[in-house]
């Protein structure tokens, strides 16, 4: 994903910039042996149908793998992060957070006192 740029919005990985890929992401990077299909549609309140476009997406990206077993004579449905998966999104992350320290930066004084206190700590750690 490396590429040279003057403006820092241009870094965001479009894959991982959309609102339920990145709670997917979010909730994998968490989960040390990956989480079961049924934990994550619930844990990112998604539609069966949704979580399997996305998924699907983000495998053919190798950004996660699907492993499906049984357990007990059940189909279980696992996703994992890959490792270039979780390579790729600590670089989006990285991107998001210079652009949203460039942003503050760019906010003039007297309309930080218009921000919640909370958003301006978060976007300067």
């Amino acid at each position: 994903m490396t590429k040279n740029t003057d403006t820092p919005h241009e870094l965001l990985e479009k894959l991982f910039h959309e609102p339920n890929r990145l709670a997917i992401l979010s909730a994998l990077c968490a989960a040390d042996k990956g989480m079961t299909f049924n934990e994550l549609r619930d844990g990112c309140n998604l539609t069966d149908g949704n979580l399997n476009r996305h998924l699907a997406v983000l495998r053919d990206a190798d950004v996660v793998r699907i492993d499906k077993t049984f357990v007990d004579d059940k189909p279980r449905t696992t996703v994992s992060i890959t490792r270039k998966g979780l390579d790729r999104f600590q670089e989006y992350l990285a991107a998001l957070q210079t652009v949203l320290q460039a942003a503050q930066k760019a906010i003039p004084v007297e309309k930080k006192a218009m921000v919640p206190s909370g958003v301006l700590r978060a976007v300067t750690r």
